[in-house]
């Protein structure tokens, strides 16, 4: 090759993992973990995130709850992303970060509200600031990088966390959000839950890139990766990129190695596409049952265990009940939810649909 070459950068992606398989600690681990009460309130987070998963996936096999996205399986990326979170930061989720949600205050009766198609539900009691869930795959990194701007411009020590699929890292808005915070060293943390499916399409069938991480070259910004299955170690990774942010050190991208152990959502049957045999050994990284194990070296017993279970059947239980027991919206609310002040040639739509509730309900019945 002719004239000189010369290499002008060069880079590395570090991986950060706390717990083996078997929760068995590798190496020292981070400060916050020497405290039973703060990994116990993680795991406990976990269980709960699972055990109203599991009932939003009863309620829509049912007919009382709309299509469901299942968290089964990453329940240490959020549980994990959201413990390292102070109250002030704000949650940019895609839709799949319901432990986050419920870890930052939004309660099981605003999500299931949510997934069953009622507006109410996306009026959080607790976070706020947090931002809705995001249907749409990968269009939300915009949005954070405009409220990590919004910090920067005030002069706020927050930070804006975005959660997004492997999926959404395809996706342009991913790359023009995280282009945005790098040039501007915005108060930003980009979490990818890399489950390794986006949808039907593999991992290896989004990209030729050997990481997800090192997307983050390109905007000048650090990328990591971090065990996905381990909350200690994702939360360590969490708070480093937020202390970074907070000190004006700018966006941090982390790619966090999990798996879907369900379907992409309700209207998905991924055994079309990929086989059990390989689904039963992911099962072996269950992050719940990894920290599981290492938390009874520590002192956790059968009975806590018990205890735990049973309460946060009882609460999702009572959750569902109350749930279902709120009288729907009425048809206008289609109206006054999407508008704050409703546009003259939308009112003949909206008392058309008041008088079409009320005639409807005057009909005599058949039975």
């Amino acid at each position: 090759m002719p004239g000189e070459r010369t290499v002008i950068a060069t880079f590395e992606v570090a991986l950060t993992r706390c717990l083996d398989r078997d929760g068995t600690p590798l190496g020292e681990l981070p400060a916050f973990a020497a405290s039973d009460d703060a990994l116990s309130a993680m795991y406990r987070a976990m269980v709960r995130a699972r055990t109203f998963d599991a009932k939003a996936v009863a309620l829509q096999r049912t007919g009382r709850l709309g299509t469901y996205a299942s968290s089964l399986g990453q329940e240490a990326v959020t549980v994990g992303t959201a413990a390292a979170m102070r109250a002030e930061d704000v949650l940019v989720p895609s839709f799949r970060e319901h432990a986050a949600q419920l870890w930052r205050g939004v309660t099981p009766v605003e999500l299931y509200l949510y997934w069953g198609g009622d507006e109410r539900g996306m009026d959080f009691a607790g976070p706020r600031e947090d931002l809705p869930t995001c249907i749409p795959v990968g269009t939300h990194p915009p949005h954070a990088a405009g409220v990590a701007l919004a910090f920067k411009l005030r002069g706020e020590a927050r930070v804006a966390v975005c959660m997004l699929g492997d999926g959404a890292t395809s996706k342009g808005d991913f790359h023009e959000g995280l282009n945005f915070a790098g040039v501007y060293q915005l108060p930003a943390v980009f979490v990818v839950a890399n489950n390794q499916w986006a949808i039907s399409t593999p991992r290896d069938r989004q990209t030729h890139a050997e990481t997800l991480a090192q997307k983050a070259l390109a905007a000048g910004v650090p990328g990591v990766q971090v065990d996905g299955n381990d909350v200690i170690a994702v939360r360590s990774e969490v708070e480093a990129a937020l202390a970074r942010a907070r000190s004006g050190g700018g966006p941090t991208l982390i790619e966090a190695l999990t798996y879907r152990f369900g379907d992409h959502t309700t209207a998905d049957d991924a055994r079309r596409y990929r086989p059990d045999e390989q689904v039963s050994e992911r099962w072996k990284d269950d992050p719940i049952a990894r920290l599981r194990t290492f938390l009874e070296g520590r002192g956790w017993t059968r009975d806590d265990e018990q205890a735990l279970v049973e309460a946060t059947r009882d609460e999702i239980e009572a959750a569902s009940e109350a749930y279902l027991a709120l009288p729907p919206l009425p048809p206008e609310a289609m109206f006054d939810h999407l508008f704050e002040t409703l546009p003259a040639s939308l009112a003949p739509q909206r008392a058309a649909a008041i008088a079409r509730a009320i005639n409807t309900s005057e009909e005599p019945s058949n039975d």
